[in-house]
């Protein structure tokens, strides 16, 4: 049997499916990867310098601009046809539930229910000093598309500077979350690691675990991945393409 034969096999079988999605997963809804270039006033800024807790305290309104830039962004895009998929593969004999490292918000507006944010959200900011959660101001609601340079709110609560409540380089993940997390892929009978790219700890880790407690991996992604471990499955290509492909097939093996 072809690797796509048995990972169709594994999926038909399987009872509780856990999707573990990246970046690829959304590079197909115009969201663009932390490996491409970016556009506008970022043009020769790298993400990685800006995603920081120093370049917060360094340049509020540089990080905040960068912050409502990508929410525009995401905001403007549509979930794909992986993301549609995702909840269309759950149905009375199949429990299916997501990790996401992603921040946006396309796997809730494709009908996913009780996606695991690893990474934290776009959706809400966070104080800087005292961590409350907070709502935007209707007038942060929409910005150019080239981006700009915006002071971030203040704190209702402490007058301490709005940030994104997301995990940026050097903190630890959500506790919560990731206590979630854990317990979804220990418990699975199969995780499919959709457009990770396996490198960003802890949560490159998660399909390691998985197979250790004895689930199979099926990996899709536009490079090889895989560890070459028994129970694990290499499907490469665009999440768009693949992830429909499957539900195609275990569609038609139930007729």
């Amino acid at each position: 049997m072809t690797d796509i034969e048995q990972a169709v096999d594994v999926l038909q079988n399987a009872k509780k499916v856990v999707f573990f999605t990246g970046a690829g997963i959304s590079a197909d809804s115009g969201i663009p990867t932390y490996r491409e270039k970016l556009s506008g006033i970022w043009t020769g800024y790298d993400p990685r310098d800006l995603e920081t807790a120093k370049a917060f305290r360094k340049n509020p309104a540089l990080v905040w601009g960068w912050y409502l830039w990508r929410r525009l962004r995401v905001a403007q895009a549509e979930p794909n046809a992986a993301h549609l998929v995702i909840p269309r593969i759950a149905n009375s004999l199949r429990q299916v539930s997501v990790i996401t490292q992603n921040i946006d918000d396309l796997h809730e507006r494709a009908g996913s229910l009780n996606v695991v944010h690893l990474h934290g959200s776009l959706e809400m900011p966070k104080c800087y000093a005292c961590h409350r959660l907070a709502v935007l101001p209707p007038d942060y609601s929409a910005i150019p598309d080239e981006g700009a340079l915006f002071e971030p709110p203040r704190c209702q609560r402490c007058n301490g500077k709005m940030r994104p409540a997301v995990v940026w380089y050097g903190e630890d993940l959500p506790p919560q979350a990731w206590k979630a997390a854990v317990h979804l892929v220990k418990d699975c009978d199969l995780l499919i690691s959709v457009g990770t790219s396996g490198i960003v700890m802890p949560a490159a880790g998660l399909p390691d675990l998985a197979l250790a407690s004895g689930a199979s991996v099926i990996h899709v992604n536009k490079a090889d991945v895989a560890m070459g471990e028994q129970k694990e499955f290499m499907l490469i290509g665009a999440a768009a393409e693949v992830l429909p492909m499957l539900l195609e097939r275990i569609a038609v093996g139930k007729s």
